[in-house]
């Protein structure tokens, strides 16, 4: 019976989330009647109202491109005109190819502090992966669990 009833939920957030499938009956006593869609519908939106969701759905659309634009950068920028042009500082010919020993020292220290800060912050939000012994000589109690 719950399986049934978890069945039964399943179904109807499914036709709740997808209302585009429709509604599918093998009962031929079943029928309906759309009132929205028939041919002696009242026009039920003017010109100005339809020209103006128009400019809204457009402006949406380039919203859209815009935020997917800037939420992924690795995708590149595509482009059709050939009147376009743009130049890469960061990969051209006369750029510094090497760094000096302190930078590169630098980064190294910086990327090891980096590594420390994401260990720490992943152990302080995933409390459930638990502490792993590296010292024998290690121990704790642990004062909630105990018997």
């Amino acid at each position: 019976k719950i399986l049934a009833e978890a069945a039964a939920l399943k179904q109807l957030a499914s036709d709740y989330m997808h209302p585009e499938v429709g509604v599918k009956t093998t009962d031929p006593t079943l029928f309906g009647r759309n009132y929205f869609n028939r041919y002696s519908a009242p026009e039920t939106e003017e010109d100005e109202f339809a020209d103006e969701r128009a400019e809204i759905l457009a402006e949406a659309v380039a919203l859209k491109k815009s935020s997917v634009a800037y939420m992924h950068p690795e995708v590149g920028v595509c482009s059709e005109d050939a009147t376009l042009f743009g130049r890469n500082y960061f990969e051209r010919a006369s750029a510094p190819d090497v760094e000096s020993m302190e930078e590169a020292e630098e980064r190294a220290k910086i990327l090891a502090e980096a590594a420390t800060l994401k260990k720490l912050a992943v152990d302080y939000m995933h409390p459930e992966v638990g502490v792993r012994k590296v010292d024998g000589e290690m121990f704790g109690r642990n004062y909630f669990n105990r018997y």
